[in-house]
């Protein structure tokens, strides 16, 4: 079902106007909880200084014209990007226009418990001010909600998505848990693909888009078992800190966004011409 026109204004309204909430960042200032940094560092093997990361990638379906995993990515024409989160605070976003990014995406919100609030006006509208191509993710606690629970969540709080040609399909970060209970949040491979459907069906629901997915392959692997079950209808986005973005989840022939970087920030890769990426925005 999508969203009614009067849905997407209010997001539209939303996406332009400072934001605003009720409740305060986790205890400890703006994205203390958001610890999966480290772990993340840890997958890739590096270390983080700027905080969060985010990554992409499309399925051909997405990807068309695109390059496979396993060309060069300076063989075809893509876009850089970066992502950024609370730990980035204020973002200049007329400097790295200038360096030559021209999408971006930002931490909204995490499980069911924390919005980026302080940052996220400045990071969401500051970077479509500049000119940037720009959307929102949500980082996935699984053992904290439910998937739809989070999915609104997400929605309610920044995650919205608006037919502007300037607004990116939501992504859902989904990888490896930086608490307790375990890489795959305790849950069975079953119960965790049970869990993403959940969250991309309620997403689709709310906005009219299939949200893009950032995971790694061998988390993937590990808590999904490798399904190929979402790849035909959502882009990917691959995180990998190497020269090439390496073997792909099952099913996603291409990735669309490729996180190839921390240094000195998160760094990203669209595979496609910049009217590619527009075509994405646009839905």
């Amino acid at each position: 079902m999508r969203a009614t026109a009067v849905a997407a204004g209010l997001l539209l309204a939303a996406s332009l106007s400072p934001m605003t909430s009720a409740s305060a960042d986790p205890a400890g200032g703006p994205e203390k909880n958001d610890r999966h940094v480290n772990q993340k560092a840890k997958s890739h093997g590096v270390t983080l200084k700027d905080g969060a990361y985010v990554g992409w990638s499309t399925p051909g379906s997405h990807a068309k014209g695109g390059i496979s995993n396993d060309k060069p990515i300076t063989a075809q024409a893509t876009v850089s990007g970066m992502d950024v989160s609370g730990h980035q605070g204020n973002v200049d976003w007329a400097y790295w226009w200038g360096q030559g990014k021209r999408f971006a995406y930002i931490k909204a919100t995490e499980g069911s418990y924390y919005k980026n609030s302080t940052y996220f006006p400045q990071q969401y509208n500051g970077s479509y001010n500049q000119g940037f191509i720009r959307g929102a993710y949500h980082f996935a606690n699984p053992s904290d909600s439910g998937g739809a629970t989070q999915a609104d969540y997400f929605v309610n709080n920044g995650g919205g998505w608006s037919a502007d040609g300037k607004t990116l399909p939501g992504v859902l970060d989904i990888e490896y848990n930086p608490y307790d209970g375990g890489t795959c949040y305790g849950l069975s491979q079953a119960s965790m693909r049970s869990w993403i459907a959940a969250f991309l069906d309620r997403y689709r629901s709310r906005t009219g888009r299939d949200a893009v997915i950032y995971t790694t392959t061998d988390w993937w692997t590990t808590c999904t078992g490798n399904t190929s079950q979402f790849s035909s209808a959502h882009p990917l986005w691959i995180a990998r800190y190497a020269s090439t973005p390496g073997t792909l989840p099952s099913g996603w022939g291409f990735y669309t966004f490729w996180q190839y970087t921390s240094s000195p920030l998160d760094q990203n890769t669209f595979n496609g011409a910049y009217d590619r990426l527009q075509a994405l925005a646009r839905g």
